[in-house]
């Protein structure tokens, strides 16, 4: 038992030890060939091996099997011997065009910076063994053809040094082509450089930025720029192929609208691809052509908004207003959309025309050209805005009220380059005029309001209250009153004692003052509004100057002190009416609303009806308990 057991252990020992040698087994990995790769652009041939014993980092030697070499061997450059490359070699390994570049300690690449007809062969990748014992692959083999340049690339036109007024479109063109006996496909980029003219640091240390805009890859797909998606998508950017003569194909890009960020300088880069045997695609030519510098010039440079007539301007109410806003700077050659808004801060309501408040929008004119008109909507029918000249706007109000007095401004959003902007386009610069301050002269007008109660029985709960307020209106023309009605609470006395004890004088404690009630209002056109929370109100005009005010039913919360207020509505010549600013205030008067004498009788009447129930309970209490009391002595004496 024991000796099958040593047996069983032994043979155990003798697999692992050919399962370790097998896994330890050199390898050398290659990429799978043949690699076909350009004259006169870079070679670049990885190497990997493993399953190595030794030092990590392991030793690399190259060498080259031409095809006219009749397979004679010929060293191209070693990790570990500066002596190896055979003479065709070393004058371009001193120079650095042919070396080697580590990845990892076992990981390199051959590097052969410019290709040349004769760098055609097979490619021998080799490491000296630092294993135990000699087992596995210590080389591997790649063939490289070496193919033509045929990749050819110009423009059309460059771009010039004028600055170009921001907004304009950007046209550039680019002609590339290849005539190749394998198949490979070609891309073209438009790209910008930024700050210095190259790669590295420019004057007083800038560092140049290489901006891709938009391309058409390997695959002929059409690849906006990360920083350039946005105005792709919304088709601000375009590039297209265009079928060209000799060979070459054109591709033109146009930016639709440029912007100040697009200045710098631009470039075409087109690249020659193939697919390699292991199904990648790899870069094998390229080359970049300068188109020239773009410099934008800033429309923020150049505009300006002047409004008129300028500072101040006095007007009587009814008369025309007519603003000018014109739009200066907007260069000729760009074609751009302009929102025009009117804006107005202050009213006759201020003591100072234009003084604090909110601005509020008083017309704007979009784009498209339509007109619309902010809160005060009654405008649209009394006024216009219109495009009177190429970059001039007028605003008119036809017959001008009080609350038309203020500051106006004229805000222009401009939308360079772009004619019909979307509801989301951002505008490019927006920029306000001076403010004009408007103000309107009122005719004198006098309001008088006095408000009575005419004589009559006592007022009771559900009697009619009637009120005439009669208010005049004095002034020139046609004026009509608008009258409203309020109702404040009675206020009650409240009398204190005075909390020192050798004072016995009563304090009066005025009443607090509480926020009046309104009641109706007739406007000055003759229509009636009745506020209540369930009392029947009318409100009606008895004369020219008498208004007059019923409640029906009172109830006690109707009874208060009651006051009219009235103001002044001129018309304006054009037949519009217009609050004049002009009002005044009634005396109140006091309505106070007694019982009525059916209540007067309720209360002896029900404690009149109470007392004789009480009394009659009493007394047949009384009378039956007694009664009981004999009935029990009678039963008991039988």
């Amino acid at each position: 038992m024991r000796t099958m057991m040593a047996s069983m252990k032994t043979a155990l020992f003798v697999f692992l030890q050919w399962v370790l040698q097998y896994a330890m087994c050199r390898d050398i990995t290659l990429p799978i060939g043949t690699l076909y790769r350009v004259a006169g652009f870079p070679l670049s041939l990885p190497c990997a091996v493993s399953g190595y014993e030794g030092p990590r980092t392991q030793h690399f030697e190259w060498f080259l099997y031409r095809d006219d070499a009749a397979g004679r061997q010929i060293g191209v450059v070693s990790t570990r011997d500066k002596g190896f490359p055979y003479a065709p070699f070393q004058p371009r390994v001193r120079n650095g065009e042919v070396r080697v570049e580590r990845d990892s300690g076992d990981k390199v690449r051959l590097v052969i910076q410019r290709l040349r007809a004769e760098d055609q062969g097979m490619y021998e990748c080799y490491t000296p063994s630092t294993d135990s014992t000699y087992q596995g692959n210590y080389s591997g083999k790649v063939t490289v053809k070496v193919i033509p340049d045929t990749l050819q690339i110009s423009y059309t036109r460059s771009l010039t040094s004028q600055p170009v007024p921001e907004g304009a479109e950007l046209t550039l063109t680019c002609s590339a082509g290849i005539q190749s006996e394998q198949l490979t496909h070609l891309s073209i980029t438009f790209g910008k450089r930024s700050g210095g003219e190259g790669m590295g640091s420019g004057v007083g240390g800038e560092v140049s930025t290489v901006r891709e805009i938009i391309s058409i890859d390997k695959l002929l797909g059409v690849v906006p720029g990360h920083l350039y998606k946005k105005r792709y998508d919304s088709g601000e950017i375009t590039l297209e192929k265009r079928n060209g003569e000799a060979g070459q194909d054109v591709y033109v890009m146009k930016m639709k609208a440029v912007q100040p960020d697009d200045s710098g300088s631009y470039f075409c880069e087109a690249a020659q691809w193939i697919l390699d045997p292991d199904r990648s695609w790899q870069k094998i030519a390229q080359r970049t052509l300068d188109i020239g510098n773009l410099t934008v010039q800033q429309l923020a440079e150049s505009l300006s908004i002047t409004s008129s007539p300028r500072g101040e301007v006095t007007l009587q109410v009814g008369s025309p207003l007519i603003l000018t806003c014109e739009v200066l700077g907007l260069p000729s050659e760009v074609s751009s959309g302009l929102l025009v808004q009117w804006m107005k801060r202050g009213s006759v309501s201020s003591d100072v025309a234009g003084s604090g408040g909110v601005e509020v929008e008083v017309a704007r004119l979009s784009p498209n050209g339509i007109v619309s008109w902010g809160d005060d909507l009654s405008r649209a029918s009394g006024g216009s805005l219109e495009k009177v000249a190429e970059g001039k706007y007028s605003l008119k109000l036809f017959s001008a009220r009080p609350l038309d007095s203020g500051v106006y401004r004229c805000v222009v959003s401009v939308y360079a380059g772009r004619s019909n902007p979307g509801p989301s386009t951002p505008a490019t610069i927006t920029q306000r005029s001076e403010g004009v301050t408007v103000n309107l002269k009122s005719k004198d007008v006098l309001v008088a309001a006095v408000a009575q109660l005419p004589r009559g029985p006592l007022l009771k709960r559900g009697s009619t209250i009637t009120l005439i307020c009669n208010a005049t209106v004095t002034t020139t023309g046609p004026a009509q009153a608008q009258v409203q009605w309020l109702r404040w609470p009675i206020p009650e006395r409240v009398i204190k004692k005075d909390e020192s004890p050798a004072s016995d004088v009563a304090v009066t404690v005025p009443p607090v003052e509480e926020k009046p009630t309104l009641v109706a209002v007739l406007m000055y056109n003759g229509v009636a509004k009745t506020y209540t929370n369930g009392s029947e109100i009318s409100i009606d005009r008895l004369s020219a100057g008498s208004y007059r005010l019923r409640v029906h039913s009172a109830t006690m919360d109707d009874q208060g002190m009651y006051a009219c207020h009235a103001q002044a509505w001129g018309q304006d010549p054009h037949g519009g009416w217009y609050n004049t600013g002009a009002k005044a205030e009634s005396n109140t008067v006091t309505v106070y609303l007694y019982a009525r004498a059916a209540d007067l009788l309720l209360i002896p009447l029900v404690v009149g009806v109470s007392s004789a129930l009480f009394v009659g309970i009493v007394i047949i209490a009384t009378v039956t308990c007694c009664f009981m009391k004999r009935l029990a002595r009678q039963r008991a004496q039988k």
